[in-house]
């Protein structure tokens, strides 16, 4: 059995054409990846949730551009990071409607999630860390999460900041002293 890959030639036609399996089967396989990021970033749980169905809303609308030969996951993130800027920017909850996103794919947006902090052990710790990681500036912030939570190379961080690989890297490096100075003398670094 191969990895999923959405860039891959068949499901990439498929998405292209509307097809409502092969949508269900990308939902299924990022969205938690969509999820936990958008929840570090954002640090509540419904507004992640809002903004993960945003995404694959864009995503679904989006798709011809997505171009043959490119790497999916770093196309999802900059949708998923331009939909969060996007929301801040308006200094208001996005305006998108689940049931208008159903009327116009045709398909119901599965959500089947508890909350990450109700799943994780050590709650108090992870409500300190992410306490810790919202008083990072929002760059550096989502540069940490791509690289330790969602576990993405320099070269795809670079590209969806749309910044040199060395200034990623900067930022990682940063972020990993902000976040451990935040931190000290909560919890273990």
């Amino acid at each position: 059995m191969t990895a999923y890959d959405p860039s891959d030639i068949l499901t990439l036609r498929r998405l292209k054409s509307g097809e409502e399996a092969a949508w269900h089967e990308l939902i299924e396989h990022f969205q938690d990846r969509m999820l936990n990021y958008l929840f570090r970033l954002e640090g509540h749980y419904e507004d992640a949730l809002d903004l993960t169905q945003e995404v694959f809303f864009r995503a679904w609308r989006g798709i011809g551009t997505f171009k043959e030969g490119e790497n999916f996951l770093p196309w999802l993130y900059s949708i998923a990071r331009n939909t969060q800027i996007e929301k801040h920017r308006r200094k208001l909850h996005p305006q998108f409607s689940i049931n208008e996103a159903e009327e116009d794919i045709g398909f119901e947006v599965p959500s089947h999630y508890t909350s990450p902090l109700e799943r994780t052990e050590g709650h108090q710790e992870v409500e300190r860390v992410q306490r810790a990681l919202l008083t990072l500036p929002p760059d550096y912030r989502e540069a940490i999460v791509l690289r330790f939570v969602e576990e993405l190379p320099y070269e795809e961080i670079a590209s969806i900041q749309n910044v040199a690989v060395g200034t990623a890297k900067s930022r990682v490096f940063r972020a990993k002293e902000m976040l451990a100075e935040a931190l000290r003398g909560t919890v273990d670094v």
